[in-house]
């Protein structure tokens, strides 16, 4: 993860998360990074979760469950 994108947000928006969460993250980026990366991680996991229901319907229906 070495290339970078520049987006735009609202100024009310960053000074607010700065405030909150300044003592946990080195600034606005280490913060948004974080959270980008928990949502991604928890909709893997979600999708692993429904994959692993049609796998075990599917063996249900074949009469292996």
């Amino acid at each position: 993860m070495n290339a970078r994108r520049q987006i735009s947000l609202p100024e009310e928006l960053c000074a607010s998360a700065e405030r909150q969460f300044a003592a946990r993250f080195e600034g606005i980026e280490a913060f948004l990074e974080f959270v980008l990366q928990e949502l991604v991680r928890r909709d893997a996991w979600a999708l692993d979760e429904a994959e692993q229901k049609v796998l075990e319907k599917r063996l249900r229906d074949l009469g292996y469950l």
